[in-house]
């Protein structure tokens, strides 16, 4: 390593403790502190990366999250590499490994540059336009060989071995940063006593304090008093900081997400600890502290390795002791260029030029420039770079006047065109952002939530300002959480003074000077000439221009490229920049990882698989199962060699003509308890529960409050304030938080407790003509007559020695019970169900089987026969709406004329005029045969089975107007074909219920 690229001294990072590393196989030194930008740029390494579609060489460009292209694969082997993260934020440690993206076959050497000379044949929209022939090549041809050239890094082919967690935190304060803004916020609010959550993105807390060696605060240098204030922080109990943690999103009602980077800066980590923690905090009130980022400058070559922010670059030598070049060419719209001008050249750099495109720049940085001897060019452009692999020269250009450009050689050139507040957080609390035209810059307007922004973030720069301000923010914090405010505080800062200035868009040129693309979005390879072509071709929004072109669609999140293409696209249209639009900063404001997403939510815990008490059992039978949301249950159980069509004929038969055993145990069960039980029900569901007696039972049908159907099931009244709902399989949940949701926020007056019993009762179904005959030697102080227990009547009492509900119901059309025990019990129970009913033939059967039995008797399924926009009258089912209630969820929408519409779809019977033809579910029906598209379908098929009951296939389906065509012929169209079918009532077995009554 040239001992030239290291200076000689100063810097955080501990030069007594080197660390080995390689990038791309070749193996380098850096020191503990270092990020793997600043390691590379220690040893002169500055190309990194290949762009995204056009494979250009890319150095990097920031110093932090901010940094659009040096993106890098990190990894021990493949169950620990993580790609696409950013090297200005990968901690060095010992033994790391990165390697570049996206080139083949090495960074140097990239073949896939060579599409970068089809460039201007690719402007934005080109394969919109392209590739449109032959007909169906995109998918085939085209898309698959321009997704293979351009893209990022590659995705690991080994499963994660890390570990991530999920935690929950609650704050009175949360304060969002670390810098001088951010420390005062938390210092202040921590003081008046109240409990603060301090979060920063970078391993230490400081911010720009970091790379300030020359400030002061209360006459001692800002590094000392950073540490003093950390002192300060730690020993208040109520106080936690996380650093290493990114903001990435706020949420709802100050939820706010964090992920915390456990163990990524670890060598050797424990394996006990997680890769990454993802905490949900919900804070009172939140202060953002965002910060603010420089943007960079638009001019043609402005992407070449080498070329950077000046503000990263004097990141680089103040905190990490490296210089990025020996002779630096700056150019500049703000007068911050001039601070990073003086520590450069402190550090050892040549500075060649400064070319501030002002004509008259002014105030203490630039007159502290002049006074140093540093060359200040006053209305001096930037025309262009030149080199290959890393920036050799550039070409300077006076903006009036006769001067000609200037060639000058560099190896760096720094640009400043500003500072844009970081509003990401606050836009995602939906409040109001305002343009302040004067600084060309976005600032948080109106707030809508529990929050407040401070310092840079919201337009406040310098030191002294933003310490007051963050003070501020705190002490208005603390008190908005209902805590006094603390004693006043105040800083005197030296050594700190504010720049001003700035510029957005395209850097003004003199024509014959230029030359080259002037690049927006560095990652996306988005120019100027692209934003103006999109303009051109009338995408006058933002945010249509945005995603014409893919400007801001990089991973960076538009950080570095948002307000230079806004700039653009104003200057095009003639227009102010606050009327174009503004894009929307959609979290995370930096790429989360997946495994943080997930949690421990993976393998066999990201979607548990739930079992009932008799699943054992049903394996040890032979049964098929299926996926039921999460449950598996037993699709039919086929003996010998049986199909499941053989099978399933088998059990239809043997429930219509015997005794058939179902595990209903998935159903959602909910115990509705309290004096007002009933009042709540009411509410809850379109029909009437007041006068339902103890110990019967009734079909209930809850609605959205749109009106369509939501979920159904069988609720029994056990007690005058007891309910046993029942809701199906999929519903359980959202109907309990929907119950919970009226209860807890409309009806709070009601009596009312809710309890989830789903998992507490097996439920064991005995259907058919011989069920009463299974049962009656097994319960116990039950008469099982259909005079004392008659359809839909419910009794407690002892099955087989065990407590049961008892529910005289049925989903089959047969004589039906479910007993309902203890899940402990529920293969005990079952056991003794199935022996005995051995002398009556009993058959095991699934859902599958359960389908065919429901579909023959017209019995809907909500999800199958619904589709989110039917109502009770649609799916046949305006009897169970009481007719003299009040008011009951979904009510009102009932009564609107969109629902009584009769050319609504409505759920009726298919016949097929061949018996055997079993119809495709989700097919379209049509008016007739032969129809050429466009058609209008009159709806779709539901449900189609064969039944064996009837010896013939029969359908359910969803059809507009579908009850008055009841008696007409209609088509199925399939691929190749159309099949005459014969609308018919929902009812093919059965149609009296004479079965059920038993």
């Amino acid at each position: 390593m040239s001992p030239s690229f290291r200076t000689a001294s100063g810097g955080r990072i501990d030069r007594g403790r080197k660390l080995r590393f390689s990038f791309d196989g070749r193996s380098y030194i850096g020191y503990q502190g270092d990020t793997l930008a600043s390691a590379l740029l220690g040893n002169g390494v500055h190309l990194l990366a290949r762009s995204y579609k056009f494979h250009r060489p890319r150095g990097i460009l920031a110093a932090g999250s901010d940094e659009p292209n040096a993106l890098v694969g990190v990894g021990r082997d493949e169950a620990h590499y993580s790609p696409n993260l950013r090297a200005t934020q990968v901690e060095l440690y010992e033994g790391l490994k990165a390697e570049s993206q996206n080139r083949w076959p090495s960074l140097r050497f990239d073949l896939g540059a060579l599409a970068g000379l089809a460039g201007p044949f690719m402007p934005p929209g080109f394969y919109y336009k392209t590739f449109m022939w032959p007909r169906g090549a995109w998918d085939k041809f085209y898309e698959p060989r321009l997704r293979a050239l351009a893209g990022l890094g590659r995705a690991p082919v080994a499963a994660d071995a890390d570990r991530y967690v999920s935690r929950y935190a609650h704050a009175d304060v949360l304060v969002v940063g670390g810098g001088p803004a951010g420390l005062a916020a938390a210092l202040a609010a921590a003081e008046a006593g109240a409990r603060v959550i301090l979060c920063d993105e970078q391993a230490e807390f400081g911010g720009s304090l970091l790379a300030d060696t020359t400030a002061t605060i209360d006459g001692r240098p800002a590094a000392l008093w950073l540490a003093d204030t950390l002192a300060a922080l730690h020993r208040h109990e109520r106080v936690r900081l996380f650093s290493r943690t990114t903001a990435f999103g706020y949420y709802p009602h100050n939820m706010v997400g964090l992920a915390e980077r456990v163990t990524d800066h670890l060598a050797g980590p424990d394996p006990a600890l997680p890769r990454e923690r993802l905490w949900q905090v919900r804070a009172r009130e939140i202060v953002f502290a965002a910060g603010a980022l420089e943007r960079p400058l638009v001019f043609p070559g402005n992407d070449r390795p080498g070329v950077m922010l000046a503000d990263a670059a004097r990141t680089y030598a103040t905190r990490y002791g490296v210089r990025c070049g020996t002779r630096a060419v700056i150019v500049t719209a703000h007068d911050e260029a001039y601070r990073a001008a003086l520590d450069l050249n402190h550090a050892g750099i040549a500075i060649v030029a400064i070319a501030d495109i002002r004509p008259a720049p002014g105030g203490p940085l630039v007159e502290a420039a002049r006074a140093a001897g540093l060359p200040v060019r006053t209305a001096t452009t930037i025309a262009g770079t030149r080199g290959r692999l890393r920036v050799a020269g550039a070409t300077l250009a006076p903006l009036g006047g006769d001067g000609a450009p200037e060639p000058v050689a560099c190896d760096l050139v720094l640009m400043s065109g500003g500072f844009t507040p970081s509003v990401h957080l606050f836009s995602q609390t939906r409040g109001t952002l305002r343009f302040d035209a004067a600084r060309q810059i976005y600032l948080p307007g109106a707030s809508v939530e529990h929050e407040r922004s401070a310092g840079a973030c919201r337009g406040v720069f310098g030191l002294a300002a933003a310490l007051a301000d963050g003070t501020a923010a705190g002490e208005g914090a603390a008190r908005a959480a209902g805590f006094g405010g603390a004693a006043p505080r105040s800083f005197a800062v030296a050594g700190a003074e504010t720049g001003t200035g700035g510029h957005i868009g395209s850097l003004p040129q003199r024509d014959s000077a230029v030359s080259g693309e002037a690049f927006v979005d560095f990652q996306s390879d988005v120019t100027a000439r692209d934003l103006v072509l999109a303009t051109r071709e009338g995408f006058h929004s933002i945010e249509h221009v945005k995603r014409y072109t893919a400007t801001g669609m990089a991973t960076d999140q538009g950080k570095t490229s948002n307000m230079n293409a806004l700039g653009i696209v104003s200057q095009v249209l003639g227009r102010e920049v606050e009327k174009v639009g503004l894009t929307t900063f959609r979290p995370p404001y930096t790429p989360v990882t997946f495994g943080g997403f997930a949690g421990l939510a993976r393998g066999d815990l990201f979607e548990p698989i739930r079992t009932t008490p008799i699943h054992d059992w049903a394996v040890a039978q032979g049964a098929v199962f299926e996926d039921v949301g999460m449950w598996k249950r037993a699709r039919y159980f086929p003996r010998g060699t049986e199909t499941m069509d053989e099978a399933v004929a088998r059990e239809c038969r043997a429930v219509r003509g015997g005794v058939g055993l179902f595990d209903a145990s998935t159903l959602g069960k909910i115990e509705v308890v309290g004096p007002d039980a009933a009042e709540f029900m009411n509410r809850m569901y379109v029909n009437a529960w007041t006068k339902l007696a103890p110990g019967r039972c009734r079909y209930g049908v809850m609605l959205r409050e749109e009106g369509f159907v939501l979920d159904d099931g069988v609720v029994g009244r056990i007690a005058a304030d007891r309910f046993h709902v029942t809701t199906t399989t999929g519903g359980a949940a959202r109907v309990l938080a929907l119950m919970e949701d009226y209860l807890q926020t409309e009806w709070q007056d009601l009596r009312v407790w809710l309890t989830s019993t789903t998992e507490q009762w097996a439920v064991i179904a005995v259907q058919g003509p011989k069920a009463r005959l299974v049962l009656q030697d097994l319960v116990e102080g039950v008469d099982l007559s259909a005079q004392t227990l008659p359809h839909m009547a419910v009794v407690e009492g002892r099955i087989h020695g065990v407590p049961m509900r008892l529910f005289r119901v049925s989903f089959s059309g047969e004589l039906g019970f479910e007993v309902n025990v203890p899940a402990a019990h529920g293969r005990a129970v079952w056991e003794a169900i199935h022996a005995a009913g051995q002398p009556h033939g009993i058959t095991p059967y699934g859902t599958e089987t359960m389908h065919v039995l429901r579909a023959e008797k017209g019995y809907i399924i909500v999800g199958q026969e619904t589709d989110g926009t039917v109502t009770p009258d649609d799916a046949g089912l305006s009897w169970a709406i009481a007719k003299t209630k009040v008011d009951f969820v979904g009510k009102r929408s009932l009564s609107l004329p969109a629902m009584r519409d009769p050319a609504r779809k409505q759920v009726v019977g298919l016949l097929t005029e061949d018996p055997g033809i079993v119809l495709e579910e989700g097919a379209h029906l049509t008016v007739g045969p032969g129809a050429v598209p466009p058609v209008r379908a009159l709806g779709h098929v539901t449900s189609a089975y064969f039944s064996a009951t009837l010896g013939r296939s029969i359908a359910l389906a969803l059809i507009s107007g579908g009850r008055a065509l009841v008696g007409q012929t209609i088509h199925v169209s399939l691929p190749g074909r159309d099949i005459p079918v014969k609308v018919t009532s929902p009812v093919f077995y059965d149609p009296e219920g004479a079965r059920l009554d038993a």
